[in-house]
């Protein structure tokens, strides 16, 4: 039978526990709103943007109709030779299986991908801790995040391979306060190393976040552009019933809406859907030249900002499911505490009354 004394020690030591994951999982409810927010005030430029392309697409040439070669280099399809793979984990942990399913995904898509030449783009730190343990660094690696918002030309980074996987890039500390300065500069250098075709496809995995229980994770190809406002989903994992129904009870106890991400603006989609003919000033190749990059940078700088939406739903959800077992543990011990209590109070009745017996 434990000491009473060793339980009561072990039921505040529980409740200490306790008292940490709620106050964790109100401050992840919290930043969730936020990210949702953020998420939904992104949402009308993407969009105008994605439609402004369509209209442009149905209206003029974009492919030379001699040759049939597409006059922007970010349409050109060329055989993967040579891969960047983007992966966009969180930068703590705490969050269940959020970013280990993260990583899985990425290591399969490497094993998919075996017979091409990778590069990798980390994105977090967990992400970056898992493949540095597992891949080789580039010998001349890509320019942080900061130095690329604050260069005007981007140095070629070919060089010698460390392996056929390589890591060469790590961004970590830029998912707490995503800005789009920070996807366009990564969008600026891979566009850069795909124009000068160092690499021939573009791929990122994400965890996309529609609402607190419509998320997937998913490995999607950012280049070449095929369907403009079309996802080129190259795998997808929803989320099972059971992880469902916990991120719904963890929303619901944290006040958390379960209004998502989805959703276009009237006035955009009726941009491009309406049969006018819009006069455009500039040429074909002008437009595409400076569109085509932000539509680029708009993707990324959404997956960043959905995946920081899904870590604070993750981490939630973990909090959440993590106060629930720590009040089943308390009540378990404070059971256990009650019958080692009466077993003594038992046993001393027991001795008194044998005493006086045998008096």
């Amino acid at each position: 039978m434990p000491n009473i004394l060793d339980i009561r020690r072990r039921i505040r030591s529980v409740i200490n526990t306790r008292q940490i994951t709620k106050a964790m999982k109100m401050v992840s409810a919290a930043k969730l709103r936020r990210a949702q927010e953020r998420a939904l005030a992104a949402r009308p430029y993407a969009q105008m943007l994605t439609n402004v392309l369509k209209s442009l697409v149905a209206r003029a040439e974009i492919y030379d109709p001699e040759t049939g070669e597409p006059k922007h280099p970010l349409l050109a399809q060329r055989k993967e030779k040579n891969i960047l793979l983007i992966v966009v984990t969180g930068d703590k942990g705490l969050a269940g299986a959020f970013n280990a399913n993260i990583t899985k995904a990425a290591l399969r898509f490497l094993q998919s991908k075996a017979e091409e030449k990778i590069d990798v783009e980390a994105i977090g730190r967990k992400g970056r801790d898992f493949l540095r343990r597992r891949y080789p660094a580039a010998k001349v690696q890509t320019k942080s995040l900061a130095e690329l918002m604050e260069s005007v030309d981007i140095e070629s980074s070919a060089a010698e391979r460390s392996g056929p996987t390589q890591v060469v890039g790590e961004h970590v500390g830029i998912l707490g306060k995503v800005e789009f300065a920070q996807a366009a500069a990564l969008a600026r250098s891979v566009i850069d190393r795909y124009c000068r075709e160092e690499i021939d496809a573009v791929y990122i995995v994400f965890n996309e976040f529609k609402s607190v229980i419509a998320q997937r994770l998913i490995v999607e190809q950012v280049l070449p552009i095929g369907q403009i406002g079309e996802q080129a989903v190259r795998l997808a994992e929803e989320l099972t019933e059971e992880e469902k129904k916990k991120a719904k009870e963890a929303a619901i106890s944290a006040g958390v809406g379960m209004r998502g991400t989805e959703g276009a603006q009237d006035a955009a989609t009726q941009f491009g859907t309406a049969q006018v003919d819009y006069i455009y000033e500039q040429s074909p190749e002008e437009l595409f030249r400076v569109l085509l990059p932000k539509y680029v940078g708009i993707q990324i700088f959404r997956a960043l900002l959905e995946s920081v939406a899904a870590e604070h739903a993750a981490r939630m959800t973990a909090m959440d499911s993590a106060t629930n077992n720590a009040t089943d543990m308390i009540d378990s011990l404070t059971l256990a505490m009650n019958r080692a209590r009466q077993a003594k109070i038992t046993k001393e009745i027991i001795e008194i009354v044998s005493g006086a017996a045998a008096m």
